[in-house]
């Protein structure tokens, strides 16, 4: 096995490493070429940097980089990618294949890297602390964030059943409230058809919130996010689901589905209607909906955030390692 690395962005789509990273048990859609692809040409700023592990001229691995300013970060950035680093295929030995990496990357114009979105028990955390130290780095592994996440049954019913039984309570009391409150309600997902103004709708709620999230979606992030519905709407991983109140669509939610996992990667809700409680409503469909579908974790991503835990989720931790050369 041997490591190549290279800054052309046509290696995207030339050695298109996507059955890679559904064969990786970590794998991600944030780790799939198409996802890096878009982000790069949307938010890359610096030296793109691709490290393609081959064996026998086959793509057995990747891993892609970005280095700004003297700093080497994972290629995906901080703010609206939550997995980041290498896949394999599973027969690869992550060993000898994070000590090739670091032998090649080690040799870039960076004086310091900041590795995040390394979830807790991935091989590659050990893996890649190795190998930087016999590169002769200095390591310090630390936590980025948290990443709750649920492991699903096979039926909604169990995943109810299986709750605290307060958290139970809140589930179906939230959406029996909501039923008897505001009459008509239903969840509709967004289609070829509807998706450009469904989109609309979802900026819209964005930009109506307060705080953080109302400053969330600029310009530029808009356009990052129609771009991920237009890519990824057609093959079935970009889902845009909205709870609606007779015709007004009052919370909406934006997740991934990838392997076996569903990930919520954003939600919104109409301020009027908050005391409903519509986005919890819509987050308790939404997991109806992955158990339907079969999958087997439904992960509500980076971000320690209090309502995650409602839905009986549990703490991961993400890691992250910092690098720095002997001075």
């Amino acid at each position: 096995m041997r490591v190549e690395l290279t800054d052309d962005p046509a290696v995207f789509r030339a050695r298109d490493w996507s059955d890679v990273v559904r064969t990786d048990p970590g794998g991600t859609f944030f780790h799939t070429p198409a996802y890096l692809k878009l982000w790069w040409e949307e938010f890359g700023t610096g030296a793109l940097m691709v490290a393609l592990a081959e064996d026998g001229g086959e793509v057995v691995g990747a891993c892609c980089f970005e280095a700004v300013e003297g700093t080497l970060t994972f290629l995906g950035g901080f703010d609206v990618t939550d997995y980041m680093g290498p896949v394999a295929l599973p027969a690869v030995d992550r060993e000898a294949m994070a000590k090739e990496l670091m032998a090649v990357v080690a040799g870039g114009e960076w004086d310091r890297a900041d590795l995040r979105g390394l979830p807790e028990g991935s091989p590659w955390v050990s893996a890649l602390t190795a190998a930087a130290s016999d590169a002769g780095l200095h390591v310090e592994a630390g936590q980025e964030d948290v990443a709750p996440f649920i492991s699903l049954p096979d039926t909604f019913q169990r995943y109810l059943s299986d709750l605290p039984p307060k958290l139970r309570h809140e589930i179906r009391r939230k959406e029996r409230r909501l039923r008897q409150e505001a009459g008509d309600c239903r969840i509709g997902m967004s289609n070829p058809d509807t998706l450009p103004r469904d989109m609309d709708r979802f900026v819209e709620l964005h930009r109506d919130s307060s705080g953080p999230k109302g400053r969330f979606m600029q310009a530029g992030m808009e356009i990052f996010f129609r771009r991920l519905a237009e890519a990824f709407l057609p093959p079935h991983v970009f889902h845009l689901a909205f709870l609606e109140i007779g015709d007004e669509k009052v919370a909406g939610a934006i997740g991934f589905g990838f392997g076996d996992t569903f990930s919520l990667y954003n939600s919104v809700l109409d301020r009027r209607f908050a005391p409903l409680a519509p986005g919890m409503v819509l987050v308790a469909e939404l997991i109806r909906m992955a158990i339907g579908s079969g999958r087997r974790t439904f992960d509500l991503l980076k971000g320690d955030l209090a309502y995650k835990y409602r839905f009986g989720a549990v703490p991961r931790p993400v890691r992250s390692l910092a690098l720095a050369r002997p001075r």
